[in-house]
């Protein structure tokens, strides 16, 4: 019998709280809001390319985290297992936009919320785990132990079950030092078969450095995944299966908002990988980090069918 889901995923929702290009926080007068998750984006980007997936989370019974849960499920994301609290909060984090020579600010407000409270017995593991691949971040690691305990139970469950693992690093100065980090994640990167991991987060937690193809060789001494994809920011994404290299270059585009466009691209890759075709992945997801980059918020909205037509299409600045 086939697996429920297509993936599935562990994360916390959260509400995004950003100000006007120009405009400080201190000084702010109106906060456009969005929603947001760094797992969730994922799998309702997903989710919305034609995938099963669910996601597990704790949300409190308000207004807020309807408004969480109203977002994802418009994106078919599956929310059946998400534990409703009555006590507790919602994470929220808040953007400052910046241009050089100041660069944009992100500021954390995540502690004691539902998520980071939730401990095993709030997990349906059979549900979490009847999927063809489970998907968690290394953001999520550091917010509390109890977190950190039920990730790598998740982890440890899958790989009984010969679940494959998807795992991005998307580290957090502001949340975790490198040290900790490295220390936190040494046995994921043990147990995962793709690792998500971007260059310039392996040049702050390793001192990694060099080519894309060595800081990636690098990567791989310390993990047993299959499949090594590293982001290169500006300049695209490239891809190790432990055989060959490939290098996808980004698109040629105007920024307007860069949160989320990790997500965006991890989401593009796995489309792929679910098809069969990993280097095919990188296509898509340079493409969905670019969509991702040219808006504001976190999440993308498109069809598979728009983003086939988008995959090899020109583009255009009308179409009427």
């Amino acid at each position: 019998m086939s697996p429920r889901f297509d993936v599935t995923t562990i994360g916390e929702g959260q509400l995004r709280y950003s100000v006007p290009l120009g405009t400080d926080l201190q000084r702010a007068t109106q906060l456009d809001v969005n929603v947001t998750g760094t797992e969730a984006n994922v799998a309702s980007l997903l989710a919305r390319l034609g995938w099963r997936c669910g996601w597990l989370s704790a949300l409190p019974n308000n207004p807020l985290g309807r408004r969480v849960a109203h977002e994802y499920a418009q994106s078919g994301l599956d929310l059946s297992a998400i534990v409703w609290s009555e006590a507790g909060r919602l994470a929220i984090y808040y953007v400052e936009f910046g241009l050089p020579p100041k660069g944009t600010q992100v500021y954390y407000d995540r502690k004691d919320t539902c998520f980071a409270n939730m401990t095993r017995d709030d997990i349906d593991w059979e549900y979490l785990l009847d999927t063809r691949l489970l998907h968690i971040s290394g953001l999520s690691v550091p917010l509390s132990p109890s977190i950190g305990a039920i990730l790598t139970e998740a982890v440890e469950r899958a790989r009984a079950e010969r679940i494959p693992i998807s795992f991005d690093m998307n580290y957090r100065s502001r949340i975790w030092t490198t040290d900790a980090a490295a220390e936190a994640i040494a046995p994921f990167l043990q147990a995962v078969d793709i690792l998500f991991f971007a260059r310039g987060d392996a040049e702050r937690i390793y001192g990694f450095a060099g080519a894309p193809q060595d800081i990636v060789r690098q990567l791989g001494n310390l993990t047993s995944a299959r499949a090594i994809v590293t982001s290169l920011s500006s300049e695209g994404i490239v891809a190790w299966d432990r055989h060959r290299f490939h290098i996808e270059p980004a698109k040629n585009i105007q920024v307007l908002d860069r949160i989320g466009a990790g997500d965006a691209m991890v989401a593009g890759v796995l489309h792929g990988w679910l098809q069969g075709d990993l280097f095919k992945g990188l296509r898509y997801g340079v493409l969905t980090a670019a969509l991702n980059l040219t808006h504001y918020g976190d999440a993308v909205y498109i069809s598979r069918e728009e983003l086939e037509e988008l995959l090899d299409g020109p583009g255009a600045d009308i179409v009427r």
